[in-house]
This record gives structure tokens, C-alpha cells and sequence, in this order.
């Protein structure tokens, strides 16, 4: 069958913003890479067409006749909830054009709420619920709908949600992402600036899910089992990198890529072996480290580990990061340092309970620990997410349920302790230019000016961008520009599978598919 696979570009939107998101930071679709190479395999022809690629046209319409022109049979959106809306427009398009066509949407956003899209967006013919591999070599290959687990799809009235199929247990039996179907690999995609010192870079994804449970993370795809690949693995798919597009730095993006002691051992020892010349980023968590163990990643060729702080008021720790506390943070970034590594703190702003002063406190915290770079996200509330009922019902303040502003860009949700979100983005800007005018983070950036050469090098060749990215935040006003939510855009959606993930209009497992589900991969799929 032919496949196309498609990453919306919708998640980056901002009202009254230019785009300046690819300039910084331009990433491969690891996600569709992934299926695309899965899908080939098994002997499907697959194209991939990043919306956000160096060579995308511009405009839904632009992108939907690029998925036409691919004569698709099945086309598959990978949607996050921002993006959710770009997809279901170029969708609109393609069931208008092409009517046989089939589609299908993954991805968090589908799975956290699951059969009620289908109700409002007849241009959806299935949805993917959880991993995908499976479910799509199962529509690939012409099995019936009926009997595809993880599939959401209509038997004539009706939204029939099928049982989730068991998770890939061995993830090493997966091919590695197909990065030579994105155009400008890895030459026009790139890591965050000043996060790499080698050229070219790359990311990897190396485990599925998270043990710990924040309060903001959706936990649908890959419910709450932890899953990852051996060290071996990891290491030939860094070879793999290396030897076939010139890579040499790998971002992790990992939830928690520390996850398993024992593998992150294994793999350490191996690159310190066998060098392969490649340097790479990763994240860890307050607490679950060690001197030892950090060492050991520097050793192996790890430039910066980034942990996930989010404030510094303990009430908001407690409720949002249980387990983690300022003094360990304090301790684990000392640790970090001793270790030669560089320390990223990971923060939110805009959780439920947040304040001006909460806010203050978190600056002054960040500032304390003389971090080496640092990333303060905006909060989104998410379906998935245990705190999602919180924010949907009033009870954390004011929610703006508009799914393309829900990117971790814009103040959807304004905490009852603050008045406005004019405020809320005017302490946002505050708190970015005070760490990055800081006296601590222009000593660590000027001494490494060699080492971000080729960060400082993209920068120049992009300098007309940069000096306008500068204004804008130098003379934004305060607030979003007025904005409208997509006209087909529901509200008030109740997810389909609950925190436990039941439903009444799961159909009944029979004996024959729940054996099948509970196989390795090739049975599974």
C-alpha cells in the first residue's frame, strides 16, 4: 500500500508572532520516521512530508496538494494537540480531492480523547489510539477494521473503540527512523542553539513512557510502562548516524533517559570502549543519579543533562513533582558541575496555584544555581494529563480551551492568582532576559565562544531574522494578539478512555485477538 505520513506545522502558531521557531530549533519527526521505516519493511511504500521541513511550500492548501501529489492510498496525521487542527484542514482538502483516500490521526491529542473526534470531523476515517506501529501495518495490509486493536473507527452510527493492544515489549526489534526521506537531512535540521558543539546534529528517542507521574504529562500513548532499547542498540543507532549523514551530536529526547541504571551503565561502558567521536545530550532527574553515573556520561561523550526543576515554591512542587525537592535540585546540579557536564534546568510557568511571587521566587532560584542554560515552557493543560479536569472544570482559574494555542507558547490558562495574562507574559519576558543578561550567563557564553562556533555561525547567515526576533521581544505588547478559535474546533470534549483507560464502547475482546495482542511485536502487528 502506498502511505504518506504527515507532521503538521500548526503547533508552532502564536498570534501576531512571526515564526522564528525553525530558525532556533528545526527538528526531524522522529515519530513518523519511525513508522515510515517500520511500514517499508514490510513492503509498504512510504512518504513523509514535514510541514515544518526546510523545503515545505508554505500554507495548508501548499501542503495538502504535496500529500495528493503522492497518489496516496492511506495518509496519517501525527497530531499533537496544536497541530490537531492544520492536519483536519489539509484532511478536508484530501477527502474533497481524493474521496478513496483513507485517513488516519495519532498521536497524543488522539489519544487522550479518543472516539468523540470522530463524531464531530467526518474527514477522519480512523484514529490511532497508543502506539502506532502495529495499527497501521494492520490497515496497511487489509486486515478488517474490527479486528485491528488500538483503532478507533465507525460501523455505520456508530464510534467502535477496539481494545488497546499490548505495548512492543522489545523495542530493539523496531528499524531505526527513516532520516533519509526528510529532504536536507541533517544539513538544513537543527539542535537548539548553543546545546551542541559538533556538527551535524541529530535526535533519538531510545524509550517509550516515564515511571514517575507529574501532574502536567499525559500518559495515553504510552500509559504508564516504561519501555526502552538495549545500550547495543543505542550505540549502533549512533553509528548508524555517524557513518551514513556525518553526525556528530545526538540530542536524547528521552523522558527520562536514566531511567534503567543498568542500561545507561551498559551503553556508557560501550562508548568509553569504543569511542565513536560523538557527543550527545540527554535528560535526568532530581535525585535518581550519582556522581558515579555522571562521570560516566561524561566520559562517554555527554556534553549538557537538562532535569525537570518546573519552580521553586514547594507547595507547586509538591503538587505538580512530587519527589523532588529544592535542596536535592540544589544538590544534583553541584553534582552536574563536579562532573564537567553542563546543567539545563527544565521550568513551567503557569501551573495551577502559580502567583507573581511563586514566579519571582523561581527566578531567583534559577539564578542561585548558576545553571548553564535554562528553558521556562508556558503551561498547556493537557487531556491526558491528571490535572487536565482541574483546569477544564474552573477550578485552576481561566481556560481558553482553543487546541492551537495549546503549545506551551501561550497563557491558555491564567491562574486565579493573577489578574490578567498581559501580566503573566510581562514576568514571563522579565524572567528570560534577567537569566540571560545575568552576569553568570554571559561570563559561561563568552568563554565558550569557539565551542558555539557553528550555533553562532547559523545565526549570522540568518542575521535579518535574528535582529527581528530581537525587536519583537524588545517591543511585543503585552498579551496575545486577538485571536480566534478555528470555526470546527468543539469544546468541552470528554475523553473517551478515562485515567484507567476503559470506556463502555470498548467491544469485547475474544479469546483469539487478546493472544494476538499479547504477543511480541510481529504478532502484535
Amino acid at each position: 500500500m502506498r502511505v504518506t505520513l504527515v507532521q503538521p506545522a500548526g503547533f508552532n502558531f502564536v498570534p501576531g508572532q512571526p515564526d522564528f521557531s525553525v530558525l532556533a530549533n528545526r527538528l526531524a519527526p522522529i515519530g513518523i520516521l519511525s513508522l515510515a521505516s517500520w511500514l517499508e519493511r514490510h513492503g509498504h511504500a512510504v512518504t513523509v512530508i514535514d510541514c515544518l521541513g526546510p523545503h515545505a511550500p508554505e500554507g495548508t492548501a501548499a501542503h495538502a496538494e504535496a500529500i495528493l501529489a503522492s497518489r496516496p492510498e492511506l495518509v496519517g496525521f501525527s497530531t499533537t494537540t496544536s497541530g490537531f487542527m492544520d492536519a483536519l484542514d489539509m484532511a478536508e482538502i484530501v477527502k474533497a480531492r481524493a474521496p478513496a483516500v483513507r485517513t488516519i490521526f495519532g498521536n497524543v491529542h488522539v489519544s487522550s480523547i479518543g472516539a468523540p473526534l470522530l463524531a464531530h470531523f467526518p474527514e477522519i476515517d480512523y484514529l490511532c489510539v497508543g502506539e502506532g506501529e502495529g495499527t497501521l501495518l494492520d490497515l496497511a495490509e487489509g486486515r478488517p477494521a474490527s479486528e485491528i486493536d488500538n483503532l478507533v473507527y465507525r460501523d455505520g452510527e456508530r464510534v467502535v473503540t477496539n481494545p488497546r493492544r499490548a505495548r512492543i515489549q522489545n523495542l530493539d526489534e523496531l528499524p531505526f527512523p527513516a532520516y533519509e526521506k526528510l529532504a536536507g537531512f541533517p544539513r538544513k535540521y537543527h539542535l537548539p542553539l548553543f546545546s551542541h558543539e559538533k556538527r551535524w546534529g541529530a535526535t533519538m528517542v531510545t524509550s517509550r513512557g516515564c515511571p514517575y507521574t507529574c501532574s502536567f504529562c499525559d500518559r495515553t500513548v504510552f500509559e504508564r510502562r516504561y519501555k526502552y532499547n538495549s545500550a547495543d542498540y543505542m550505540v549502533e543507532h549512533m553509528r548508524y548516524l555517524r557513518d551514513r549523514f556525518g553526525v556528530h551530536h545526538i540530542n536524547f529526547y528521552d523522558d527520562l533517559f536514566t531511567a534503567h541504571r543498568k542500561r545507561v551503565s551498559e551503553f556508557c561502558e560501550g562508548l568509553i570502549d569504543r569511542p565513536l567521536g560523538v557527543d550527545f545530550n540527554c535528560a535526568i532527574r532530581t535525585g535518581h543519579t550519582s556522581l558515579e553515573q555522571l562521570q560516566a556520561l561524561k566520559a562517554a561523550g555527554a556534553l549538557m543533562v537538562s532535569l525537570g526543576i518546573e519552580s521553586a515554591d514547594p507547595g507547586m512542587m509538591e503538587r505538580h513533582k512530587t519527589g523532588v525537592t529544592l535542596d536535592e535540585v540544589r544538590e544534583t546540579v553541584e553534582l552536574i558541575h563536579r562532573a564537567g557536564l553542563r546543567a539545563k534546568g527544565l521550568f513551567i510557568f503557569g501551573l495551577p496555584g502559580e502567583t507573581p511571587a511563586t514566579l519571582r521566587a523561581t527566578s531567583d532560584f534559577i539564578l542561585s544555581l548558576d545553571l548553564d542554560e535554562m528553558n521556562m515552557t508556558k503551561f498547556s493543560p493537557m487531556y491526558g494529563a491528571p490535572i487536565w479536569n482541574e483546569c477544564r472544570n474552573g477550578e485552576a482559574g481561566d481556560f481558553d480551551e482553543d487546541w492551537r494555542l495549546m503549545n506551551c507558547l501561550n497563557f491558555v490558562l491564567r491562574p486565579s492568582g493573577f489578574e490578567t495574562r498581559s501580566e503573566m507574559d510581562a514576568l514571563y519576558n522579565w524572567h528570560v532576559r534577567r537569566f540571560y543578561d545575568s552576569r553568570g550567563y554571559r561570563r559561561r557564553f563568552i568563554g565558550r565562544l569557539w565551542q558555539h562556533r557553528w550555533s553562532l555561525w547559523h545565526l549570522a547567515r540568518n542575521l535579518p531574522q535574528v535582529v527581528q526576533a530581537a525587536r519583537y521581544f524588545s517591543t511585543a505588547p503585552r498579551g496575545a494578539a486577538p485571536h480566534a478559535r478555528h470555526p470546527r474546533q468543539p469544546v468541552g470534549l470528554q475523553p473517551a478512555l478515562g485515567p484507567e483507560l476503559t470506556a463502555e464502547s470498548v467491544i469485547e475482546v475474544t479469546p483469539a485477538r487478546r493472544a494476538r495482542g499479547n504477543g511480541q511485536l510481529s504478532a502484535a502487528a
